[in-house]
């Protein structure tokens, strides 16, 4: 993986709050490379519309 998209600590407190649960690294790991497809599937469907904008129509759960 390339880089970390997401703050670790806000994502393990957030589960933590939610449902009482821990969050292990490799968790966190995962869901970074999920916003990463989702930001990358986001991008091309900008640019397949000849937008350079990313709007929120092209974040979309198909992209998981």
């Amino acid at each position: 993986m390339s880089e970390v998209l997401v703050v670790a600590s806000k994502v393990k407190k957030y589960i933590k709050d939610k449902a009482g649960f821990n969050t292990s690294a490799s968790a966190v790991d995962a869901l970074s490379l999920a916003v990463q497809h989702l930001l990358d599937h986001a991008i091309t469907s900008a640019g397949q519309e000849g937008r350079k904008t990313v709007m929120d129509r092209d974040v979309t759960k198909e992209a998981l």
